[in-house]
Formats: structure tokens, C-alpha cells, sequence
């Protein structure tokens, strides 16, 4: 499989035959508003043409509508008719942009031979959670094909461990740029990033995105390198792309 880190959470995956794009944030640089007064969002460019982005994809996944995950752009751009998976809840708001294929993660779902799996996750604690919303992560399995946790916008907390100590993934996707909302983590830091590397089994690669493109981020991947590099966590395990990068995985002894 190929794993391509466009920007922050989007994702190109190139998995068990098909292409799958994960949460399309297209805006340009510095075309949405600050959240903190530090920047303008997003404060990179999309490092790849968003018809490159588009060219052979055939399957979707939106984890939740916040505009760093599913903007205005992408809402124009992806086609209409490509099958799209999303969190319960959304279906109806991304149908009314005009998508038709439209199929909320409930549970479990098969796609053209693609096990999915939705996960649950937490946008922060206490009462920044109102105000962030329900968001998912999801597993994703397939023959011959090293299984994926993808984490999402969710900070560490107990069914996150549950899931992988429960599925032995291959490979977790984390968000690990440690952003805040009224003070409070939104999403995983450099501290939980390496407690997921202890948690998870010594086979697991730990892929950390989701970083330097939001202003309200508190974690660069140099933070989190020197950090991990600190404890001594294995560049092997803990992978931190650039924007851009694309990452060749294999099951282990495949």
C-alpha cells in the first residue's frame, strides 16, 4: 500500500486495489480565518495540484465536517458521484452539497473488498467537547494488506487504547499537532503521540499527521521528533511525513 500525506488530515491511500481520499481540505494558504490570531488558515499550500489529488480516486471518507477536514473547496471539487463514507449524522449536510453516494459508518461496511470499522473518539474533554462535536476514526483491513487505525481528531482516552490493543493494527494514523480550543487538547500532543507508540504492539508503525497547518497547533514535528528522540522511541516506529510524502507500507513478514 501507499500512503500520501497531502496536508494536516488529508490523505491519499492507495489500498488493496482501490484509491481512497481522506478528509479533503483544499482551501489555499491563508484563505480562512484565524483561530487564535496567529495566522490565517491553513497557513500551507497543498503541495500537489488538487486535479493531481482527484486523479483515480474512487472511494471518499469524511470524519467529521469541520472545514480542516471537509472545506468549501473539496466540497465543490470531489465529484459528486464518488461513493462517500461519513460519520453518522453528516449524511444529510454533505447530500444537500449535492453528493449522491452518500453512505454513513454505522458500524461495519465492506467496499470493494475494504473492511471498515467505525472507532470512536473524542474532540477534547469536559465542555470543549459541545463545542467540537462528534467526530469518528475508523480501522480499515483488507487480504494481504497491513491493517490501518486511523485515529482521527481525538485525543488519547480509554477506547482509544481499547482499539488497539483490541485490533493489533499494523499502522495508526494519529493527529498529533496538539491543538487547543479554550485551553484545552483537542487532539493528541506530543506526550499521547509517544504513549500510543508504548501502548501499541512492537510490529505497529505510528504515522503522525495532522501538524504545522493550523494555527491553534501547539506541536511542530520537530517537537514531536525531539520528544520521541528523548524516550527513545525508534524512527522506524514513529513516522512524522511532510506534506506531500508518500509512504510505501507492507504487512509485517509479507
Amino acid at each position: 500500500m501507499k500512503l500520501q500525506l497531502l496536508r494536516n488530515a488529508t490523505l491519499k491511500l492507495d489500498y488493496a486495489g482501490s484509491m481512497i481520499l481522506i478528509d479533503p481540505d483544499f482551501g489555499p494558504k491563508h484563505s480562512r480565518p484565524s483561530f487564535t490570531g496567529r495566522s490565517p488558515n491553513p497557513m500551507t499550500e497543498l503541495p500537489v495540484a488538487t486535479g493531481d489529488i482527484l486523479a483515480g480516486v474512487e472511494i471518499v471518507i469524511v470524519s467529521h465536517l469541520h472545514a480542516d477536514h471537509f472545506d468549501k473547496v473539496a466540497q465543490d471539487l470531489v465529484p459528486k458521484h464518488l461513493p462517500l463514507i461519513c460519520q453518522p449524522g453528516d449524511e444529510e449536510k454533505i447530500r444537500s452539497f449535492g453528493f449522491t453516494g452518500v453512505t454513513p459508518l454505522i458500524d461495519e461496511l465492506t467496499v470493494n473488498g475494504i473492511r471498515l470499522k467505525r472507532r470512536e473518539g473524542n474532540h477534547g474533554s469536559g465542555a470543549v467537547l459541545d463545542k467540537m462535536g462528534q467526530v469518528m476514526g475508523f480501522t480499515i483491513e483488507a487480504d494481504g494488506e497491513p491493517s490501518i487505525y486511523w485515529a482521527g481528531d481525538t485525543i488519547l482516552y480509554p477506547p482509544v487504547t481499547q482499539t488497539i490493543e483490541a485490533v493489533s493494527p499494523d499502522i495508526i494514523v494519529t493527529h498529533s499537532c496538539g491543538a487547543k480550543w479554550d485551553d484545552i487538547l483537542i487532539v493528541m500532543d506530543a506526550e499521547q503521540t509517544v504513549e500510543v507508540c508504548r501502548i501499541a504492539p512492537e510490529k505497529t508503525k505510528i504515522i503522525a499527521t495532522h501538524m504545522e497547518a493550523l494555527d491553534h497547533a501547539t506541536v511542530t514535528r520537530n517537537d514531536l521528533q525531539t520528544y520521541a528522540n528523548t524516550l527513545k522511541i525508534a524512527k522506524h516506529r514513529l513516522i512524522i511525513p511532510h506534506d506531500g510524502e508518500t509512504l510505501h507500507l507492507t504487512a509485517p513478514n509479507s
